[in-house]
């Protein structure tokens, strides 16, 4: 009995070089097919954030041609800095540049 448990004490378990090239490859895969699904998130959040503030920027000109009974059209829009001019929006330098128009069928549309 003694014996069998000092035979057991020796035999040192660990992994053989093989296997371990296995386990990088695996993970190499899995590295290799994450990274372009992680870009793709990215780029579609930037995408999501810039319509958001699109709509946004279209609310608030709602908003002021409602409350200033001013009638906006394709030649008179609204820009951006005169709504945060005017409290209509928060004040951020990415609204920068942004006109609201309507055009005939009652469409807002946001153009930099």
């Amino acid at each position: 009995m003694r014996n069998k448990i000092k035979q057991l004490l020796k035999k040192e378990g660990g992994f053989t070089l093989v296997e371990l090239l296995g386990v990088i490859v695996i993970l190499g895969l899995i590295v290799a097919i994450s990274i372009p699904l992680i870009g793709n998130v990215i780029e579609k959040a930037k995408t999501d954030t810039e319509d958001a503030r699109i709509e946004l920027i279209i609310d608030a000109a709602q908003m002021y041609e409602q409350q200033t009974e001013t009638e906006l059209d394709d030649t008179t829009g609204v820009t951006a800095e005169k709504l945060e001019d005017e409290g209509y929006l928060e004040k951020k330098d990415e609204n920068t540049g942004y006109t609201v128009t309507k055009d005939a069928d009652g469409q807002y549309t946001a153009t930099k």
